[in-house]
C-alpha cells in the first residue's frame, strides 16, 4: 500500500481526482444523484463534495487489492471505478492550477475507487473550521456501477 496526504483546498466545497488527460468535471455532472452520493463522476475522472470550502485533509492511498473496510469510522462511503489510460492521477482543490498540481504515478488502467468522508457533523457555525476528513482508496478492478455504500443524511 502507498500513501499519500494532503490539504487541499476545497473551493466550491469539492477537490478533484483526475486522470492527467481527462478534461475533468462538468458542471452537468453534478446531478441530484450525484449531490445526494456527495460525488460527481466522468470516465477518467470524480469530484468529491465536501462539508466545507475551505483547505480539508485527504488521503490517497493505492493498494493491490480490495481494502477492508470499518463502516462504523466513517459517515459516508462510495464505491465506483475510473479509467486511468495516462498512468497519472491529478489531485487538485477545485480552484488549483491543474499545470502545478500533485501527481501519483500508477500503472495505466481501470481502477475500483472507495470515499470514505468522516467528521461531516462537526463543522463549526460559521463553516470556517471542522473536523472532516477524507479518505479516497483506490486498486485495479473492472468497471462497476456506483454504489453507495453508507450514506450521510444531513438531519
Amino acid at each position: 500500500m502507498r500513501e499519500k496526504r494532503f490539504k487541499l483546498f476545497a473551493d466550491y466545497f469539492q477537490f478533484y481526482l483526475q486522470d492527467e488527460g481527462s478534461k475533468g468535471i462538468k458542471g452537468e455532472s453534478w446531478t441530484p444523484e450525484a449531490h445526494q452520493r456527495r460525488l460527481a463522476l466522468e470516465r477518467c475522472a470524480f469530484a468529491v463534495m465536501t462539508a466545507r470550502n475551505m483547505d480539508v485533509p485527504v488521503i490517497v492511498r493505492l493498494y493491490q487489492d480490495q481494502p477492508e473496510i470499518d463502516l462504523a469510522a466513517w459517515d459516508h462511503i462510495v464505491e465506483f471505478s475510473i479509467d486511468v489510460p495516462s498512468g497519472r492521477l491529478v489531485v487538485a482543490g477545485c480552484t488549483d492550477s491543474f499545470p502545478q498540481a500533485e501527481r501519483i504515478e500508477l500503472e495505466k488502467g481501470s481502477y475500483r475507487v472507495r470515499v470514505c468522508q468522516a467528521g461531516l457533523d462537526e463543522i463549526s457555525d460559521d463553516g470556517l473550521d471542522g473536523k472532516d476528513h477524507y479518505l479516497v482508496e483506490t486498486w485495479p478492478g473492472t468497471f462497476m456501477q456506483v454504489n453507495i455504500i453508507k450514506q450521510y443524511s444531513e438531519e
